[in-house]
């Protein structure tokens, strides 16, 4: 290990930057975040630091570097460039045995200022030892992408319960325990959602409560949206709860790249409904889904797209809070976005959409009874959810109640995926597209001026994906 790891407080504390362009305004950004009364050293100082000064955020001694600056100093940074002036502040503060950081010379530092993930109170840093900044910082970045941004605030929560919970479980290992429930059930949870009040609350009652001798209940339902099929689409928050799912209810849509992200132990269970075929019903699974909760589980319902946008999550929440089971929505990225800017088919464009519509082609009693007046509008956009089976009907609809047979319309069959193909066509030719091309399920539609921008705007074409140049209505 070539260098101790440490964190120093300086809150309150003179620090000496000598410098006064960028790259010293960065390091007296990072001094002024921890607290730290900063002396600037420099003949001139750029912009940053001369508005720090005018307001008095800063001390600014408006001359060359001088010995006796360093003076009544906790730490100091040289980053002036030249590097004589940098090897006499390092040599300077050396001899007074003060940490000293010259920037871009490690050989001359006596500490490193590593790239840090700042969640305060919680810090990460990453460190090279200067042998590659630019490293450090990509794993910081990567870090940082899977560190969740409320992190900082989970931190404070369980700082002002440290001395309560000591003394309400005096025996080091249970309280070990404790803080472990505490880290991996609702309360984290809640923190991280944003609901400080109901992790506060949460808390409380494990505090009170008998569970202190055993394990806290901690059943609760995860209503997470997979997106369309790219697993690169997940959001973080999705993605953390998949890690921690005690058992995982999984639709139709959900593709299995995404399946393989949740944690390896986890029982899976499958509840997709197909338009002829349904493994489950509806009523099922919210059944499935509260008893599941009930016997201490943390249960991820885990859905293509989105839970709201006809992914029946709000007849799931409804259940559950009839119930009084505990539970999180998690968005995700719906068909209609993931699989439109695949093809590179925008839903709204000034010159030619002001609208969007989004519709599901499967009504509950199996019809395609849609308000085709209102869908019928020119300069609009409108998609089609489940609308394979019902899009004779739907672009025969549509053109009887007044939309022009040329309309551009395309459909995606197995959107975002390596597996992607995009058909072009109009209303009127792409039913028999459809039928040719025998195309299956998972299908979006997008019927609208738009689509004609597809030819020019496609930027996704898997290597799976065959070309045919001059086939408008084959696959992209």
């Amino acid at each position: 290990m070539k260098y101790f790891p440490l964190f120093m407080d300086i809150r309150a504390r003179c620090c000496l930057v000598v410098g006064g362009g960028d790259v010293a305004a960065r390091k007296v950004a990072l001094l002024r975040r921890a607290g730290a009364k900063v002396l600037v050293v420099a003949p001139r100082l750029g912009t940053q630091l001369r508005a720090l000064a005018a307001e008095g955020a800063i001390e600014h001694r408006a001359r060359v570097f001088e010995e006796h600056d360093l003076d009544g100093c906790r730490l100091v940074i040289a980053a002036t460039g030249e590097e004589s002036v940098n090897a006499r502040v390092a040599e300077l503060a050396g001899a007074r045995e003060l940490p000293g950081n010259v920037v871009d010379d490690p050989a001359r530092c006596s500490f490193i200022v590593p790239s840090m993930v700042d969640r305060s109170p919680l810090q990460i840093a990453v460190s090279t030892g200067g042998a590659s900044p630019v490293l450090a910082r990509q794993v910081r970045a990567r870090l940082e992408s899977c560190t969740p941004a409320n992190y900082g605030r989970l931190a404070g929560l369980l700082e002002r319960y440290r001395t309560r919970v000591k003394q309400a479980i005096p025996d080091a290992d249970r309280r070990r325990d404790f803080w472990e429930r505490v880290l991996e059930g609702p309360v984290a949870e809640r923190v991280l959602a944003g609901q400080d009040a109901a992790a506060e609350h949460s808390l409380e009652q494990a505090l009170r409560g008998a569970g202190m001798a055993g394990e806290a209940p901690r059943g609760e339902v995860y209503l997470v949206g997979a997106g369309p099929g790219d697993p690169d689409l997940l959001t973080f928050r999705a993605l953390r709860l998949m890690q921690q799912a005690d058992v995982v209810v999984f639709d139709r849509l959900v593709s299995e790249p995404i399946l393989d992200m949740v944690r390896r132990d986890a029982e899976r269970i499958y509840a997709g409904k197909e338009r002829t075929r349904h493994s489950l019903s509806q009523e099922s699974i919210n059944e499935l889904l509260i008893r599941l909760a009930r016997e201490n589980r943390r249960v991820l319902r885990l859905k293509g797209g989105d839970p709201f946008i006809f992914g029946r999550g709000g007849e799931e929440i409804a259940t559950l809070m009839e119930h009084g089971v505990p539970f999180q929505v998690v968005p995700g990225i719906t068909a209609a976005a993931g699989c439109a800017s695949y093809a590179g088919i925008p839903l709204t464009h000034r010159d030619y959409s002001q609208a969007c519509i989004f519709v599901t082609g499967h009504l509950r009693d199996g019809t395609v009874a849609l308000n085709y007046g209102m869908l019928a509008h020119p300069n609009q956009t409108v998609v089609v959810y489940m609308g394979l089976h019902g899009v004779g009907v739907i672009c025969e609809q549509l053109i009887a109640h007044g939309r022009a047979p040329s309309t551009p319309a395309a459909l995606i069959q197995q959107g975002t995926t390596p597996g992607q193909r995009v058909y072009v066509a109009t209303l009127e030719s792409l039913p028999e597209v459809v039928t040719r091309n025998k195309v299956k399920a998972p299908t979006l539609i997008i019927i609208g001026e738009v689509v004609q921008l597809h030819e020019r705007l496609d930027w996704y074409r898997p290597e799976a994906a065959p070309v045919e140049p001059g086939a408008r209505d084959d696959p992209a």
